[in-house]
């Protein structure tokens, strides 16, 4: 049985969109599932899209990722160069498009550009070209003139006009279009750079590639391939076409979404764990209803027979979910290291950073969402008396500043502002005046933190804050109640 092999061929153009990311996971997936080779090729042969930096986009989100790639640029299996401009140098492809034209699968077109605008027509509202094989028809010996002459050509694929062309595809079977349908593509273009499709092709069987992975917008372009396959003898690769991923109305996602590549969402607050599992997710469902993954659990589970037609949903609702449940399992530790920075835009003051990461780690869903959790550490905010009434904490304003008056010398009187401490005094308190320890507590947490919600107990906080702001705070609470 051949060693499943499978690549992620990016175009350095930018961010690694989610759909791109998608394809390498999934590609990764199927070759680590079966103990196959995962490849990167940077495919540059597109000069005019070109991002400076965007080469080392790929590698540094592939390493956060997980994506560990077997050969590539930087680790040559045999197979190279991994880069297509460095392969084009060599002339591989001209070579390859020649073969073709030796077999009347290809020709040279010499056609200007203003004689391929006159070929422009509008069906539906889109503008299309469709090319009439006009070059097809020239003999050798206009041919050989015009490239003596340095008329500027490309070569295109000879498709044929009559029958139909078949090809299969794992997610989404058999499919049969009319020939008619099927343009004379480009190969290899003016500037003898070859084309995307035509690179891929021959790339891919020059790396012994067995399994093809890429969105469904290529569904279109893959009989053309499979006629560049038989027209070279080549095998055919397996076909794994992946379903569009949408927005939450159900329309492509877009650049401009904001949250389209891994780096928007790194940003925004996201780890790489999460995202990884939750694009693992668009567009593949696993037998059972298990939704958080490793990434070696999902070499173990993914099966690509179970990918769906149906496009996904990028869902933020449910990655800020994902998400959350992440940052709740990780190590305080590492929870730390990724929530200092957050903390520290915020508080300013000597405090105990680690402990309000640690109050923090299982309230956010996101990392920016620690800011509006602890910003009451820095500075404690203007609030409103009302906030004091807790229907059932059975607290309100009159009977909060009762309690906050009776507390205050207890708290004066100790040194000790460890929480366990503070909670056993404010225990004992409870009991020899009958106070339930909401009834106690609430009152507190609001005079020390002036919100309603907090990411912990009053005496916790009195921990972090220490007994001089605690007494300060308290007294700004009884002020305000006597108000």
């Amino acid at each position: 049985m051949t060693k499943i092999r499978t690549r992620y061929a990016p175009s350095p153009t930018g961010r690694m969109h989610v759909g791109n990311l998608r394809t390498a996971l999934y590609a990764y997936l199927i070759a680590k599932h079966e103990g196959g080779d995962f490849l990167l090729r940077i495919e540059d042969t597109d000069q005019e899209r070109y991002v400076e930096g965007a080469t080392e986009i790929i590698y540094r989100t592939l390493a956060e990722t997980g994506l560990i790639h077997d050969e590539g640029p930087d680790k040559d299996g045999g197979c190279g160069p991994y880069v297509q401009s460095e392969r084009q140098k060599q002339g591989l492809y001209l070579e390859y498009a020649k073969k073709l034209i030796e077999k009347k699968q290809a020709y040279y077109c010499f056609c200007t550009p203003e004689r391929l605008n006159s070929l422009r027509s509008n069906v539906n509202g889109e503008e299309i070209m469709k090319y009439d094989k006009h070059c097809l028809s020239l003999s050798d010996e206009e041919i050989k003139n015009n490239l003596e002459r340095g008329i500027p050509y490309v070569i295109r694929q000879n498709n044929p006009t009559t029958g139909t062309t078949s090809f299969h595809d794992d997610i989404y079977g058999d499919i049969t279009v009319d020939n008619s349908e099927l343009d004379d593509m480009v190969l290899i273009k003016s500037d003898g750079y070859p084309t995307y499709n035509f690179a891929n092709v021959v790339d891919d069987h020059l790396m012994g590639i067995t399994h093809v992975v890429r969105g469904n917008e290529y569904l279109s372009s893959s009989p053309k391939y499979n006629r560049l396959y038989e027209a070279f003898g080549w095998d055919v690769p397996t076909y794994v076409h992946c379903p569009l991923i949408t927005n939450e109305e159900h329309k492509k996602l877009s650049k401009r979404s904001g949250h389209s590549s891994f780096e928007d969402l790194i940003e925004q607050g996201y780890v790489s764990e999460a995202i990884v599992n939750f694009v693992a997710l668009l567009g593949w469902s696993p037998e059972d209803d298990k939704e958080i993954f490793s990434l070696d659990e999902l070499i173990k589970a993914f099966d690509y027979k179970h990918i769906s037609k149906s496009p996904a949903v990028f869902d933020m609702v449910k990655l800020s979910w994902m998400n959350g449940e992440y940052l709740k399992n990780m190590s305080e530790e590492d929870f730390f290291i990724l929530a200092e920075p957050y903390i520290k835009e915020v508080i300013k003051k000597p405090l105990d950073l680690k402990k309000i990461s640690n109050m923090v780690k299982t309230r956010i869903e996101v990392l920016p969402q620690i800011s509006s959790h602890i910003d009451f550490f820095e500075e404690l905010p203007e609030y409103d008396i009302e906030m004091y009434t807790h229907k059932k904490m059975k607290t309100n304003s009159e009977n909060s500043l009762s309690l906050l008056n009776e507390v205050l010398p207890l708290l004066e009187s100790t040194e000790d502002y460890t929480n366990d401490n503070l909670f056993a005094i404010l225990q004992e308190f409870g009991k020899e005046h009958e106070y339930k320890t909401g009834f106690i507590m609430w009152p507190i947490r609001t005079a020390l933190s002036g919100k309603q919600m907090t990411p912990a107990g009053a005496t916790e906080i009195m921990e972090v804050l220490g007994k001089d702001e605690s007494i300060r705070r308290i007294k700004i609470g009884i002020d305000k109640l006597q108000q």
